[in-house]
């Protein structure tokens, strides 16, 4: 059998073993066509898989017939071995007349969406294409999907004329995050008796990746916003002189009037004035993703608690205007490009906001037993908004978490104690003295308990925000 590989795009195509001419498939319309036969520089091999193909009928019949022919054999009965040869040859000949079918089939796989959140259905959209000159017979398609998105979809196609075309659907969803193929998808074909059956598969798949559950959070103001100007805000430069003026090259458009003609003659080009640099307030998400500070697992544990967490801040104030990043224990941060990793604008924002959520979709525990690499990331960085979500803390790693706010910045921390989660009982004493170690240096801090919803411990955060800020106007709050 040969194959080739698919197009790359939304829609992927695929193709299996040809049987025109040499056998090698060919692009054709939407898709990429498969031929349901054999090669003719292969004739023998393809013949003995077609022989393989025989069903539980064709082997019963195949097995009847020869035990006739051999009792008509022994008995001397003539009508015995006319009957024991139709029923030895009519699997033979359903082999034969399968085996040189010159179906060309091409096929197309297109999810909408391609990444979804747990618990959602995305929809899978399957068209099949007949480009051959005949009809084709009785056509089965079964698509490979992983069990965690649901049962194997098989569909039956009755009869595709010449030309004509079958689109068909099924839907997958999954209560598990991930990154899951979708494919390749397997066509087969069968005589009118049911004698035969032939499998050839397409070469494309598909991924379906699942993001973790985002809920949506109440628009609060929380301290260290005025570090940076999110929702579009910008920041005059101080402009005390020539000398503090900025000057960058002429574009088209703009006002003539900005025009500095003492660079301008410096530089031997248009240079105008930059009066105004656009800035964007920053946030750094921390999730710790230590094994050691997690017990339990599934959808209901605390660590996918923390990742579903992560995703809904992170989409929360990439909504809000703001410049992002996504910062694990283990110090590596996404997107992890332009300064410091934040995202860019536009639309370089819009994909990195897209590569945070697939690296949520796969996140999993690290070996690391200490948060001293996210606290080397974070040592020296802005000043900008911190919010982290924090496993299991030893006395140590609290001490260490405590540093990491940043001065003149906020810091909120959202502590999940595993135990509490497992039992399901109140917050225990050491849970708290973690809590009160966090709160003595800067940050805000919460304990999570089972059922907890994010969206009201973000409306405290930002309700003891604005108590902190009105109390004390230089507490960094502000």
């Amino acid at each position: 059998m040969t194959t080739a590989a698919a197009p790359q795009g939304p829609a992927r195509h695929g193709h299996a073993p040809g049987t025109d001419g040499g056998g090698h498939g060919t692009g054709v319309g939407p898709g990429t066509g498969i031929g349901i036969g054999h090669a003719d520089d292969g004739d023998r091999g393809s013949l003995r898989a077609a022989l393989a193909g025989l069903t539980t009928r064709g082997r019963s019949f195949l097995a009847a017939g020869v035990a006739a022919a051999a009792c008509a054999y022994v008995l001397g009965q003539g009508d015995l071995l006319r009957v024991g040869l139709l029923l030895a040859v009519l699997p033979l000949i359903c082999v034969v007349v399968l085996h040189r079918t010159r179906y060309r089939v091409a096929a197309s796989r297109r999810l909408a969406p391609q990444r979804v959140e747990t618990g959602t259905e995305a929809r899978v959209h399957l068209r099949m294409d007949n480009v051959s000159r005949l009809p084709t017979g009785l056509l089965m398609l079964q698509d490979h999907v992983p069990y965690m998105l649901g049962p194997r979809p098989r569909f039956v196609l009755d009869r595709v004329e010449a030309g004509g075309r079958r689109e068909v659907s099924y839907r997958v969803r999954s209560d598990l995050r991930g990154r899951f193929p979708l494919g390749p998808l397997q066509l087969r074909l069968s005589d009118p008796f049911g004698m035969c059956e032939l499998t050839r598969s397409f070469s494309a798949y598909d991924t379906l990746t699942v993001i973790p559950r985002t809920e949506p959070l109440p628009p609060v103001k929380l301290g260290g916003e005025s570090a940076g100007y999110g929702e579009g805000q910008q920041r005059a430069l101080a402009l005390a002189g020539d000398d503090d003026i900025i000057p960058r090259a002429y574009r088209h458009g703009d006002d003539l009037r900005r025009v500095h003609w003492r660079s301008t003659a410096r530089y031997g080009e248009l240079m105008v004035r930059r009066e105004e640099q656009p800035q964007r307030a920053r946030c750094t998400v921390l999730l710790d993703t230590r094994d050691v500070a997690y017990e339990g697992s599934g959808p209901d544990s605390a660590f996918e608690w923390a990742v579903s967490g992560a995703a809904s801040v992170l989409t929360h104030m990439l909504e809000r205007g703001y410049s992002v990043r996504l910062l694990t224990d283990t110090g590596s941060t996404v997107p992890g490009q332009g300064a410091e990793g934040f995202t860019g604008s536009g639309h370089d924002s819009a994909d990195s906001a897209g590569l945070m959520m697939d690296t949520l979709a796969v996140v999993d525990h690290s070996e690391g037993a200490g948060l001293s690499r996210a606290h080397d990331v974070l040592r020296g960085g802005q000043e900008g908004l911190l919010v982290a979500f924090l496993g299991d803390l030893d006395e140590e790693q609290a001490a260490l978490a405590a540093r990491m706010r940043q001065r003149g910045g906020a810091a909120v921390a959202f502590v999940l104690d595993s135990g509490t989660w497992l039992t399901g009982g109140a917050v225990t004493g050491a849970v708290e003295d973690r809590l009160r170690r966090l709160r003595e240096g800067g940050w805000q801090a919460f304990a999570v308990s089972p059922g907890t919803r994010l969206a009201d411990l973000w409306q405290q955060a930002g309700g003891a925000s604005s108590e902190t800020s009105a109390a004390d106007t230089y507490g960094g709050w502000s």
